[in-house]
């Protein structure tokens, strides 16, 4: 039986949309802002950096346009969700009258856009690593962890997504890969305030991380990515399985599901709340608890404890 690797962190492999600027403006805010609206706002002037590695492969595309496939193109944005959420919001004012859906696909926004011009656009990019220079060094590697927990939240979504027989496991995995962009982008602008935020919750274990959110920044970062995905004109159905006010649907279960898997194990894997992580998991998939702890490539449960 293929299991799903429990994800040994390997090394640490801009959302331009319709009449948005980018500038290269990396002052860091230490203190929150007054309103969604500034917090919108900040995000929609500011470069938005992508990983080291993002840039370096897709500098290393750009040197054979010739021999660039939009598929391997599309694999290499898909691990960054930045990346990600800068391409899927360059491409939805291109579809034009002729599409009746939006674009929910990586490999469809590149094709659509053109290889060529994909590069001409995704020139010169800020990095994470780049811009977080100077910054306290735990900053960075906050914000590694984040980025990391979402791309191991994307691929348990797509794997179950698969398991489902999914219609588009793509759009699922991409929804897993952005459930938490706002914390992300708070990180690379207020890397302060997501230190204050996890301090908060550090000190208090049973701290609500949304109630920690609203003490240090006024509002959660749901509110600030929703606010951002309708700026940014992202596709309808990924604003839909991205918010978990839509969790009992088996699509977007397939996502919540996922990403508090990623979060609770970054916890180690003997975090408490992940026996109902994997209850909740075997009943979306229709397997049993320890079946999905078998699938992760974990131990079997002792018989003692599992009488427990």
């Amino acid at each position: 039986m293929r299991t799903l690797a429990r994800h040994e962190p390997p090394p640490y492999t801009q959302a331009p949309v319709q009449q948005l600027r980018f500038e290269d403006d990396t002052k860091m805010l230490d203190h929150p802002l007054n309103d969604i609206e500034s917090w919108v706002l900040l995000f929609n002037s500011n470069s938005l950096p992508v990983l080291r590695i993002t840039r370096r492969r897709i500098e290393e595309m750009r040197s054979n346009l010739d021999r660039v496939d939009a598929r391997e193109l599309a694999r290499v944005i898909l691990q960054d969700p930045i990346m990600t959420v800068r391409v899927l919001a360059y491409i939805q004012p291109m579809r034009g009258r002729s599409l009746q859906h939006d674009i929910t696909t990586i490999a469809s926004a590149v094709m659509m856009a053109g290889i060529e011009p994909f590069f001409n656009r995704f020139n010169e990019l800020l990095t994470v690593e780049d811009q977080l220079q100077g910054a306290d060094r735990h900053a960075l590697l906050g914000i590694l962890q984040i980025i990391r927990r979402a791309q191991r939240a994307a691929d348990y979504a797509q794997e179950w997504a698969i398991w489902r027989h999914d219609i588009n496991m793509e759009e699922i995995r991409i929804a897993a890969l952005l459930h938490d962009l706002a914390e992300i982008l708070v990180w690379c602008s207020a890397p302060k305030l997501g230190l204050d935020i996890l301090a908060r919750q550090k000190a208090h274990p049973g701290l609500r991380s949304a109630d920690a959110q609203k003490q240090v920044l006024g509002l959660t970062f749901q509110d600030i990515q929703l606010a951002l995905c309708r700026v940014w004109h992202l596709p309808e159905l990924l604003l839909h399985l991205i918010d978990d006010d839509n969790a009992d649907q088996p699509r977007v279960k397939n996502v919540t599901l996922a990403v508090r898997l990623a979060r609770h194990s970054a916890n180690g894997w003997d975090d408490a709340a992940l026996p109902d992580d994997y209850a909740d998991i075997g009943q979306l998939l229709n397997i049993t608890p320890e079946t999905v702890r078998q699938r992760l490539g974990l131990e079997p449960v002792p018989a003692r404890e599992a009488e427990n």
